[in-house]
């Protein structure tokens, strides 16, 4: 799998010399082209990766603490990039937030690299956790918001839960796209589900 893009990422080092593009787009490839060799996440080392990808190890830890982070990166970029919300109304950015776990959905089906891959990162506990930390709650803190403003704006009842209720929005995407993938995940899903919740999560109308 080709890696079309790559994101920056929250935190990481920046000492040593600026960062170049291609270098790290040859390590993430590296990394890829190594899974898609079958090497598990759990056998591959700094050194391997940087042999792969042509570069010294220092390079990598120029850029990268070690694996997990470096991990996190190359799933990040093999993902679809995060939706622009159209900010029109609360309806427009869950329906987007939606459609773009459902695209996740289908790449993960149509990728066994990707699939395997989380996988086997949940099979390790600090990789999963570096994962939920940069990736997974950004996008949660996003749904926050976007039910927030919906609530300031009078879209959504102000006396519920906003946790909650991204839960509920979310969670019927999650399941048909990770725990039933042999579920389809028609085009009108996402509105679907957002419809369907909102018929009694608006605020009565007098």
């Amino acid at each position: 799998m080709s890696l079309a893009h790559s994101r920056p990422r929250h935190g990481g080092p920046t000492r040593g010399r600026p960062r170049s593009e291609a270098v790290e787009r040859a390590i993430l490839e590296g990394v890829m082209k190594l899974l898609e060799d079958g090497v598990p996440l759990g056998e591959l080392s700094i050194e391997r990766i940087a042999r792969t990808a042509g570069v010294g190890k220092a390079t990598i830890y120029r850029r990268w603490s070690g694996k997990e982070e470096l991990f996190v990166d190359v799933l990040r970029a093999a993902e679809p990039p995060d939706p622009d919300l159209p900010g029109t109304s609360m309806r427009d950015d869950l329906i987007v937030l939606l459609e773009s776990l459902r695209q996740r959905g289908l790449l993960n089906r149509s990728s066994a690299i990707l699939h395997n891959v989380h996988a086997q990162m949940k099979s390790s506990p600090k990789l999963w956790a570096a994962y939920d930390a940069t990736v997974i709650a950004p996008r949660r803190q996003l749904g926050y918001e976007v039910l927030r403003r919906g609530q300031r704006n009078g879209e959504l009842r102000t006396d519920l839960d906003i946790e909650l209720l991204n839960d509920l929005f979310v969670g019927p995407m999650l399941v048909r796209a990770v725990m039933r993938p042999d579920t389809e995940l028609p085009e009108d899903l996402a509105e679907r589900i957002v419809d369907t919740l909102l018929e009694g999560l608006r605020p009565d109308r007098p």
